[in-house]
């Protein structure tokens, strides 16, 4: 699925509940080995060291580097010091959930809007551009995103984040495509992570999604089969796939309404 003791460069994690570290420990199944980003010391002393999940042990084999994506001088810094990569996954999103999030759309809070844009859309750029570098023979960048062909309630400014960094994805692999970079999105549903839970009504919004969902959808335990969706588009049997969203979802984001009794699993 991936190339055997290939470095993979995973950024975003915050403790075991991370789809980053849902990612990484699917990368490393499959033999390849995981750099994590967190933003920074701090982060990693709150979540991360603190985590039940994780024992010492496994927290000490994490090869961890600080990197904050809205500090070009950091990323740029981080993949100078990677060695060659053969792939990128960006799952990095910020929204003050006080003025981007709940119910209310609009806010006044622009600079807010702005630093939200800054780190879960325009980053994704400044990684491509300084991974390039450390990608000479090509590779994969892999974003995370969400439907974005619907208006969900109280996800207000990041769903206009979403739906730019999509418009990204696709600029980023006209332009890489010179390089043999490929860049693609996957399209998540709704997984409990400590990002998650600081958005406002977000438990209702599993609930919707698990009743719409023809597959049935775990927001726990269906981590795993995103991080092996992004394990396939980092590989090289995913390598004529460039500038494309892949729903991982339950297939909730092509139904209209909820499931009718007779279409629900037993």
């Amino acid at each position: 699925m991936i190339e055997k003791d290939a470095t993979y460069v995973v950024m975003g994690l915050l403790d075991e509940e991370s789809i980053a570290y849902a990612i990484g420990r699917s990368i490393e199944a499959w033999g390849g080995r995981v750099i994590y980003t967190v933003q920074n010391e701090r982060l990693k002393r709150i979540f991360l060291d603190r985590s039940q999940g994780l024992g010492e042990d496994a927290r000490a084999r994490l090869e961890i580097r600080f990197c904050d994506v809205a500090i070009e001088e950091e990323v740029k810094q981080l993949f100078e010091g990677t060695g060659p990569i053969a792939g990128v996954v960006h799952s990095v999103a910020y929204a003050n959930p006080r003025t981007c999030l709940g119910p209310e759309f609009h806010t006044a809070a622009v600079e807010d809007i702005e630093y939200s844009y800054r780190v879960s859309c325009v980053s994704l750029a400044t990684v491509a551009r300084c991974a390039r570098g450390a990608m000479p023979d090509g590779g994969a960048i892999v974003a995370m995103t969400f439907d974005t062909r619907h208006v969900f309630p109280y996800y207000n400014w990041m769903g206009v984040n979403k739906a730019a960094l999509e418009a990204l994805v696709r600029a980023l692999a006209r332009r890489h495509g010179r390089d043999r970079i490929r860049v693609n999105a996957i399209s998540a549903g709704p997984l409990h992570t400590k990002a998650s839970s600081k958005i406002p009504g977000f438990g209702q919004l599993s609930e919707v999604w698990e009743a719409a969902s023809p597959l049935a959808w775990d927001p726990v335990e269906d981590r795993r089969a995103v991080a092996e969706a992004a394990v396939f588009l980092l590989g090289p049997h995913a390598k004529k796939i460039t500038g494309q969203v892949l729903f991982v979802d339950g297939g909730a984001s092509i139904i209209g309404g909820a499931l009718l009794p007779h279409e629900r699993r037993p």
